[in-house]
């Protein structure tokens, strides 16, 4: 394909994932003219059974590729495992993600004002709940309205939830008996045909690749942004953005070709919340030397993740591990707990231990001795999960490092992330109420990932944040830079604090916020 620039376009997306996507295609669909420029290359669907096959495969790495040198990243303080879960290409996290699809909560929008830490978000949900409904029928998530913890809803979920696994009814029995209330796991991922793609078929490989498509990823989205007008460009990395004034005119990018500058009247940043401010901070100017959109200095602050929290054990039971590739139920039953004031969300996993394929790949044993093998391993394993809520703060951040540059000469982000002491409790919170739960069904258990072990669940958020005070933050409610007149940012970067759910569907739910506005004002400014 043709990497050249288009003609001036009403609107540039930085980033194919789910938010610039998202955008892309409400913008597209008002009839304007979209261009969405993307670091990584396209995939094509027909090789996700031999991806999984390589994921499959011991020691064959990654199913998706990675350039050592165009990824490059440092880190410090407590390390941060940045490549072992993105992916650059058309389609963004999702290519790789679980499919986890939750709302933030009330509360999640309201920790300053409800118990006096961290700071509210400038929306609530109210605001945002009509999104996310629409967020659910974009991504097609599969769920039920059952628990007593969750936040109101306005309709059914689009298609019905997945059962429990044979793993959950025995873990619901341990919750049950320790005062844990559980509820449905919603998925974005489909539980019957929905909108022309397939169901579920149960490959048991959902991260890092689904074989059926019956998973959400963006790429969806990206085909109905393509089939509306929209030109999408793949391996075209944005390396700096152009400035007049407090306008962004367009954008420098790399192709295999060559340098291309592609001019626009608005820019949408959607490249995650490590690319989003590193391409902020690369963009200084004379008029700008700490880099766009930075007056506040809070490009790069505020970094925070979820932290994996987990235990593991052994049952005298069949827990057939593995024959669902991800979570179908959880327990959000400790979420709001004042002490300490950090989100909990249990999670019941269906992939403790190793898959029989894993086993007699690895064994090396054949015939009757690897049959023994495969069920001396398989079977009886339960773990419980738990995502961990890190609060912002602004000593965690990522800036550039000048003494490591990429393939293309530019400084790689650096990360700078530790852990408070109130992240540490609550994942000992977590780790106790895991124990208790897994010893009430006579559990032994085997592992437990703690706050010395526990690692970031890949949820990058804060760097570009969101709030009214432009002396604070990045970004005004409208997701509109605070300096700019023109640019945009979409994307969990954004996020004031990230609760203990999983972005994704608050990531769609702000990006067809900011699509439907940007097309109104293009509208407006066309008429």
């Amino acid at each position: 394909m043709s990497r050249a620039p288009s003609g001036r376009a009403d609107l540039l997306v930085v980033g194919a994932g789910p938010a610039g996507s998202l955008v892309a295609r409400e913008v597209a669909a008002a009839g304007h003219d979209v261009v969405v420029l993307d670091a990584g290359p396209r995939f094509d669907d027909e090789d996700r059974t031999e991806r999984m096959a390589a994921h499959l495969r011991p020691d064959e790495g990654s199913p998706w590729p990675r350039d050592p040198e165009r990824d490059g990243y440092t880190t410090g303080g407590r390390p941060y495992p940045l490549a072992a879960s993105r992916v650059k290409g058309v389609g963004g996290s999702t290519l790789a993600w679980h499919g986890m699809a939750p709302r933030l909560r009330e509360r999640d929008f309201e920790l300053r004002s409800r118990h006096g830490v961290a700071v509210d978000w400038p929306l609530s949900y109210a605001d945002l709940r009509p999104w996310y409904a629409r967020a659910e029928r974009a991504l097609g998530v599969a769920g039920a309205a059952d628990g007593a913890e969750g936040p109101p809803r306005e309709a059914p979920y689009p298609m019905p939830a997945f059962p429990p696994s044979a793993s959950d009814r025995i873990l619901a029995e341990g919750a049950a008996s320790v005062g844990l209330s559980t509820r449905t796991a919603p998925n974005a991922r489909n539980s019957e045909p929905y909108d022309g793609d397939s169901p579920c078929v149960g490959y048991g490989t959902c991260r890092p690749v689904c074989p059926s498509g019956a998973k959400y990823t963006a790429e969806r989205t990206v085909a109905a942004a393509e089939a509306a007008g929209a030109r999408v460009v793949d391996r075209a990395p944005v390396r700096r953005l152009r400035v007049d004034g407090d306008r962004v005119t367009g954008a420098r990018y790399t192709t295999p070709g060559g340098d291309h500058v592609q001019a626009a009247r608005e820019v949408v940043l959607a490249a995650g919340g490590v690319e989003t401010p590193r391409l902020l901070l690369l963009s200084a100017t004379a008029d700008h030397p700490d880099g766009l959109a930075n007056s506040s200095g809070a490009v790069g602050r505020y970094f925070h993740d979820h932290l994996f929290a987990g235990v593991g054990g052994r049952v005298d039971r069949e827990t057939r591990q593995h024959h669902v590739g991800f979570h179908t139920t959880e327990s959000h039953a400790v979420y709001d707990e004042a002490d300490p004031v950090v989100g909990i969300k249990l999670e019941f996993l269906n992939d403790a231990g190793p898959t029989p394929v894993g086993v007699a790949l690895s064994d090396g044993s054949w015939g009757d001795e690897l049959a023994d093998r495969v069920r001396e391993a398989y079977g009886g394993h339960l773990a419980v999960g738990a995502l961990v809520e890190q609060l912002p703060d602004p000593s965690n951040r990522v800036r550039l490092d000048p003494e490591t540059v990429d393939d293309t000469g530019d400084p790689v982000p650096r990360i700078e992330w530790s852990l408070d002491d109130r992240t540490r409790r609550g994942i000992e919170r977590a780790n106790d109420l895991q124990r208790r739960v897994l010893e009430a069904v006579g559990a032994d258990l085997t592992w437990t990932v703690d706050a010395e072990t526990a690692g970031p669940a890949a949820h990058q958020m804060g760097t570009t944040r969101m709030g009214t005070d432009p002396t604070e933050s990045v970004v005004g409610p409208d997701c509109r830079a605070h300096d700019s007149r023109n640019l945009w940012v979409a994307g969990s970067s954004v996020f004031p604090t990230g609760g203990a759910m999983n972005p994704t569907l608050t990531i769609a739910a702000l990006a067809l916020r900011l699509g439907s506005r940007l097309a109104d004002r293009l509208s407006g400014e066309r008429e």
